[in-house]
């Protein structure tokens, strides 16, 4: 699903099964994170989805990355392994207007 940066922000607030997932590149990664977000780089192919399979279907999946396309992708490959609650962050974190932290 996609979410504006505040719907995304104000539901992420609230829920306690959330994890923060950042689907961008290493070097990406280095300019800045948004706070508590786990890193798995999309362009890391089989990979990529090897580490999404490993991970809790149970949570629920608040993804971003540069623009939002990645975040959208990625959203799209964790509903096929069966992950049911992920949520994209529209705009990513170019248009991130929270805290951002060093990895």
């Amino acid at each position: 699903m996609n979410l504006t940066q505040e719907d995304w922000v104000s539901q992420l607030e609230v829920d306690e099964n959330a994890v923060i997932l950042d689907v961008r590149t290493e070097d990406e990664c280095n300019n800045g994170i948004i706070p508590n977000s786990i890193n798995i780089d999309i362009y890391e192919g089989q990979k990529f989805i090897e580490k999404l399979d490993a991970l809790d279907k149970t949570k629920n999946y608040y993804v971003y990355c540069r623009s939002g396309v990645r975040s959208a992708k990625a959203c799209e490959a964790m509903n096929n392994l069966g992950f049911e609650n992920t949520y994209n962050l529209l705009g990513g974190i170019l248009e991130w207007d929270g805290e951002i932290v060093s990895p």
